[in-house]
C-alpha cells in the first residue's frame, strides 16, 4: 500500500447509527469514505448480491429514513430518489471485497477498528453493570443488620455524651 488513509475515529463514529437494534452505516456515508459515488457502491453490491444477505445489508423503510433524516443537523442528505441501504458491521467488511481499491481496504480497516472499540466499550459497561447488580444483591437483606450497627453506634455516642462521675481525690 502506497499511502495510508487514516479516517479519524470521530468521523466514522458519527456515521454509525442504531437501526433495528443494529449498528449500521448508510450507503452514502460509506461511498463518501471510499470516495466513490453512492450509485457505484450500490451497483457493486447488486452485482455481488449473494455476499450481502439481510443480516449484512438492508434497505430502510420510509419511516426509518424520515426518522434518521430528522436526526441530521443539515439537510445535505436529501434529494435521494430511492431509500438508502444500510450495512451492518459484516456488510461493511464484505464491501472491501467488492470494492477493489486500496482506499476501500484501508478505510475498511479503520471502520473495523472503530467497531471493535465500540464493542469493547459496551463490554466494559456491561461488566460494570453486572458488578453493580452483584453488589446490590449482596446488600439486599442486609438492611436489618446495618440498622443494628447504626443503633449500636448511636448508643455508643449517647453513652459518650453523658457526663461521667469524676474519680480521684475530692476536696
Amino acid at each position: 500500500m502506497s499511502k495510508q488513509v487514516v479516517v479519524p475515529q470521530e468521523v466514522i463514529e458519527s456515521k454509525i447509527y442504531l437501526i433495528r437494534e443494529q449498528k449500521v452505516m448508510l450507503d452514502s456515508d460509506l461511498a463518501e469514505l471510499y470516495q466513490v459515488e453512492t450509485k457505484r457502491l450500490n451497483e457493486q453490491v447488486k452485482r455481488n448480491s449473494m455476499r450481502f444477505p439481510i443480516d449484512f445489508m438492508f434497505q430502510l423503510t420510509e419511516k426509518e429514513w424520515e426518522n434518521l433524516k430528522s436526526q441530521f443537523a443539515t439537510s445535505s442528505r436529501g434529494g435521494r430518489r430511492t431509500l438508502p441501504y444500510v450495512f451492518t458491521e459484516h456488510g461493511v467488511l464484505m464491501l472491501s471485497s467488492v470494492l477493489n481499491s486500496e482506499r476501500a481496504i484501508v478505510v475498511n480497516i479503520n471502520i473495523m477498528r472503530v467497531y471493535t472499540k465500540i464493542k469493547e466499550m459496551l463490554l466494559t459497561h456491561k461488566d460494570l453493570l453486572l458488578k453493580m447488580e452483584e453488589m446490590e444483591q449482596k446488600v439486599i437483606g442486609q438492611d436489618e443488620k446495618i440498622q443494628t450497627i447504626f443503633n449500636y453506634l448511636k448508643q455508643f455516642i449517647t453513652d459518650q455524651e453523658t457526663p461521667r462521675e469524676k474519680i480521684g481525690f475530692k476536696k
